[in-house]
């Protein structure tokens, strides 16, 4: 294969959404890194949460799980024990944009009419701001309810159409991720962000996630003509489609 990196999404790739990575999946990442292929992620949410997924919240653990870990799509991101510089949205955008954007949300949520609403609508992130209609303080019932009833409705789909329409010009993108919310961010700073640390460092880049489609926060690194694009349906899938990629080059 020449020197190749294995490059993951965590959920709903790694792990069940919002679920811990089981102890299957770590003791097969564990055999194909110590057969000396190296691996990545690269998840949109921030350390925090992605170690708490892949590591119960022990971030040195999950240093030493992966050669590579990106955060908020990469601008936050490690090789080993080396953090790379951060990137910070208000920093691009500036404050009179930033709160353009948050008080119109804000707004629209308080329109919305779903069948529950909690707390945490709107999450800062470095690099990014997550926006969830449900708000991310919902129960996993409340999450699973929600994702039924958005495949029926597309609430989050028409958020995201208003969203491209009211600031088109303020130069963000704006992602449908995970299940319960939507990701905007900097033109340019999604999954893809990561790749300037690690296209001149290998011969092949295989990323693998399950939200590929046009509008899902995979779609832009899965259709980067630097990577090799794998969509998965769920961790057990993400197991057997690794399996096979390793079989096919061996």
């Amino acid at each position: 294969m020449g020197k190749t990196l294995l490059l993951f999404d965590v959920d709903g790739t790694l792990t069940a959404a919002r679920k811990d990575i089981t102890s299957e999946m770590k003791e097969f990442l564990a055999n194909i890194r110590s057969s000396g292929t190296q691996l990545a992620v690269v998840g949109g949410s921030d350390l925090n949460k992605i170690a708490e997924q892949l590591a119960g919240q022990d971030l040195d653990h999950l240093l030493q799980q992966f050669d590579y870990v990106f955060a908020e799509n990469g601008v936050v991101g490690y090789h080993g024990n080396e953090a790379y510089p951060v990137h910070k949205i208000q920093t691009r955008l500036g404050e009179d944009k930033l709160q353009d954007l948050i008080n119109f949300v804000l707004e629209y949520f308080s329109k919305l009419r779903l069948p529950v609403k909690r707390g945490n609508f709107v999450e800062f992130r470095n690099g990014m701001i997550n926006f969830s209609p449900i708000g991310r303080s919902c129960t996993h019932e409340e999450r699973a309810d929600f994702v039924v009833y958005d495949n029926q409705h597309k609430i989050r789909e028409q958020f995201v159409k208003i969203l491209e329409e009211k600031f088109a010009s303020y130069g963000l993108t704006f992602a449908i991720g995970g299940q319960i919310s939507v990701d905007v961010y900097p033109t340019g700073w999604d999954k893809t962000f990561c790749l300037r640390y690690l296209e001149k460092e290998f011969d092949s880049i295989h990323f693998f996630g399950d939200r590929t489609m046009p509008g899902g926060n995979d779609h832009a690194i899965y259709i980067d003509n630097r990577v090799t694009g794998h969509a998965v349906e769920g961790p057990m899938d993400t197991i057997s489609q690794v399996e096979t990629v390793l079989k096919s080059s061996s």
